[in-house]
């Protein structure tokens, strides 16, 4: 007798366990009986449209409570636009949280993508991008190459008028474009060492040309460099007036 009753028992125990995996794969656990109710969104948003995200969210929230995948909502959310980073977490009884990190834009990179603070390629989408980012290009694989000589040109050329971007070209040539329209060519070989020793000498070839614009300062030759002037600006002059 006692062994039926000890048997009945684990039975019985068996039963309460396997309950919650039954009501979850039936629907029981599901959005029906435990729905999300409430989306919260933490983090300083600027860019991220709430829109696409709650459109993200919305077909994993409606599984409910027990049932909604966290890591499927994050890779839903981790591919909107602007989104760096994000982490979801649910909160009962009825709460799905997200907190999302916008991307920081440092720079524009080729047409259609930014450059983050931390080094990090994204699409920039339909949004308006912020203005007065410089604008860089090159491979993917050689973003902190083109960012070191970016920084290296915005300090050496300070008193140039300003950096408007670096390009690394597909065959492995640099270039730097002033604000001013300047562009300088670099080459392959030692762009750093190269732009150093030109770097000097801009202030002292402009002050020798005030009335005239340079287009374009070739560097690379071995001793010494090229440069493409605009047309001097006439000088107006002063016939007098007729009394």
């Amino acid at each position: 007798m006692k062994t039926v009753l000890r048997s009945l028992a684990w039975l019985l125990a068996l039963a309460l366990l396997a309950l919650p995996v039954v009501a979850v794969v039936e629907g029981w656990m599901g959005g029906e009986h435990w729905p999300l109710r409430t989306l919260r969104v933490q983090g300083e948003l600027a860019r991220v449209d709430r829109a696409q995200l709650q459109a993200a969210v919305l077909p994993h929230a409606q599984r409910g409570f027990f049932a909604v995948d966290l890591g499927a909502v994050q890779r839903s959310v981790d591919g909107l636009p602007w989104v760096e980073r994000a982490q979801v977490r649910k909160h009962w009884p009825d709460v799905l949280e997200v907190r999302i990190v916008e991307h920081r834009p440092f720079a524009r990179w080729g047409e259609q993508q930014l450059l983050s603070e931390h080094g990090r390629l994204f699409p920039a989408g339909k949004l308006q991008t912020p203005a007065g980012l410089p604008l860089l290009d090159g491979p993917e694989g050689r973003v902190p190459e083109v960012v070191a000589l970016y920084n290296q040109a915005r300090e050496q050329l300070a008193d140039a008028g300003g950096v408007l971007g670096v390009a690394l070209d597909r065959r492995g040539s640099w270039s730097i474009s002033l604000r001013d329209g300047t562009r300088v060519v670099l080459g392959r070989n030692d762009p750093g060492a190269r732009l150093a020793r030109f770097a000097p000498m801009l202030p002292q070839l402009a002050a020798q040309n005030p009335h005239r614009r340079l287009v374009r300062a070739d560097l690379r030759y071995t001793n010494g460099f090229a440069l493409t002037w605009a047309k001097a600006d006439p000088t107006p002059t002063n016939h007098g007036s007729n009394t």
